[in-house]
């Protein structure tokens, strides 16, 4: 494990600062494979910054809002009529296919397939084309198998908030969701 790439920088000062890079993946799929010399330094540190604040509700809100389409636009205003088709189809299979690949650690703690995809795809025909090609990407068996579990990012903010390090983040909403709603459709 010491031979690990850490992605951990250190900024030689006192008292030192690091820089780590995370993956936006549920934490159980990396926790193992991430260098001591980086968990200490999370624990060591008494202040963490994060790129947004995830357990901020204002923070949250913004991000869904983001997403949406101008008022009174749809997804099917703006997509090819077949490539919405397609989605559409797709869409239709998950649903049909998301109680298959619950675990049953997944139904034993309440959670139903129809409120999970809700919770995930919910409102996708407002979304704008970006938000729901990362949403169909998010949308196979093994990332619903994780859902439940929070990504690296999550884990690391709720810990440091357990933990009662001062948190915070390095961006705003706006600096995430602008660069994604400005790429042109055939960028997306």
């Amino acid at each position: 494990q010491g031979e690990l790439n850490s992605f951990l920088w250190t900024i030689r000062r006192d008292p030192p600062a690091y820089l780590f890079g995370t993956i936006h993946v549920p934490y159980t799929r990396v926790w193992d494979f991430i260098p001591d010399n980086s968990k200490a330094a999370f624990h060591a540190s008494s202040s963490v910054y994060f790129e947004l604040d995830l357990t901020d509700p204002y923070t949250i809100s913004g991000l869904a809002s983001c997403q949406m389409l101008p008022h009174g636009e749809n997804l099917q205003d703006v997509l090819p009529r077949e490539l919405y088709r397609r989605l559409k189809r797709h869409l239709d299979y998950i649903k049909l296919m998301l109680p298959h690949w619950m675990t049953p650690d997944q139904r034993g703690k309440g959670l139903y397939a129809d409120y999970l995809f809700n919770a995930i795809a919910g409102n996708w025909e407002r979304k704008r084309p970006v938000w729901v090609m990362l949403m169909v990407n998010s949308l196979t068996e093994t990332d619903i198998r994780s859902r439940g579990v929070p990504v690296l990012d999550l884990y690391l903010a709720q810990e440091a908030e357990r933990m009662k390090k001062t948190t915070g983040a390095v961006e705003r909403v706006e600096e995430q969701c602008h660069p994604l709603n400005g790429l042109n459709f055939s960028q997306v």
